[in-house]
């Protein structure tokens, strides 16, 4: 059984990665299930298709509000996952590349339906919303950290002013108050990926309790952390999160882990998952997850 669990589209703003051709790749490489996990990061991306409290599409007059426009950065666009596309987009492919009469190989590629939600604690009520909306779509949500007060990680923005101790400490804290106020997510997605952005010298020991507070919260709420792949791939020496989280999590009680390359190309889509299914059997986990409408599965080695 290999599954990719983190997975990204041209639906998403940093991807021109269609759908279709996902689909098309993930049976030539031999995948027996991905999960759609477009980008939403309501603060710093605004949505370009707005649901209204019934979950149901603005009249066309919301595109005059400049908070439902789509943003641009160095001329290039940023936006929400277009979900009101998305969502039926999956859907279809689902029906299609899930059906035993398409002709890619004989075999058949279950698609399941996620969205990659970036928390900040003062926009959860924005993430519930969209929750609520499309609750009976969802497979899956990972809930990712991208930026605190609606400043990026990525650019340097959010670390201005501050020390990269700082920056650590202030990220795990707000990891911690996403989990205790937004339930309806499944795993904590690339749960270290600060390092990447923010050169902390200390050792783990240093905020490893910090880091343990956000996975026994995950724990007690019966969700889960993300082995993501990516790392390999941009040459970092470690994994996201490292092995001395995955430990820390195994040894908390922790269980339920999926695995997802972060892929936005093709060459990226199903990358080190055999890596991956193999650090967790060797660090004693009974085995990875998938998810089927936000319940998580096991599948054992």
């Amino acid at each position: 059984m290999r599954a990719d669990y983190h997975v990204h589209t041209a639906f998403s703003d940093d991807s021109d990665y269609p759908l279709d051709d996902v689909c098309r790749d993930a049976c030539r490489l031999g995948l027996d299930e991905i999960c759609i996990t477009d980008h939403v990061d309501y603060g710093v991306k605004n949505d370009v298709s707005p649901l209204d409290a019934a979950g149901t599409l603005y009249d066309e007059s919301y595109m005059d509000d400049p908070a439902h426009q789509a943003r641009f950065i160095e001329g290039e666009m940023v936006s929400n996952a277009d979900y009101q596309r998305l969502f039926p987009a999956i859907a279809a492919a689902r029906d299609k590349w899930g059906s035993p009469d398409h002709d890619w190989w004989g075999g058949t590629l279950t698609v399941r339906c996620g969205i990659e939600l970036g928390v900040q604690r003062h926009r959860i009520a924005q993430n519930q919303h969209l929750f609520d909306a499309r609750r009976g779509e969802l497979d899956f949500v990972l809930m990712s950290c991208h930026q605190i007060d609606d400043l990026e990680f990525w650019n340097q923005e959010y670390q201005v002013g501050k020390t990269p101790e700082e920056v650590t400490d202030n990220y795990y804290a707000e990891i911690l108050a996403c989990e205790q106020g937004f339930k309806d997510y499944s795993v904590l997605a690339h749960l270290n990926a600060i390092q990447r952005d923010n050169k902390d010298p200390r050792p783990f020991a240093a905020y490893r309790d910090q880091v343990a507070a956000c996975l026994e919260q995950a724990i007690a709420d019966g969700k889960g952390i993300e082995v993501n792949t990516s790392s390999v791939r941009y040459g970092l020496p470690y994994w996201q999160p490292s092995r001395e989280i995955l430990e820390l999590y195994r040894d908390l009680g922790g269980t339920i882990v999926t695995i997802g390359s972060d892929s936005h190309k093709p060459e990226h889509l199903g990358s080190y998952i055999t890596q991956a299914q193999e650090l967790l059997r060797a660090l004693g986990f009974g085995g990875f997850y998938t998810f089927d409408h936000m319940e998580p599965q096991l599948h054992r080695w």
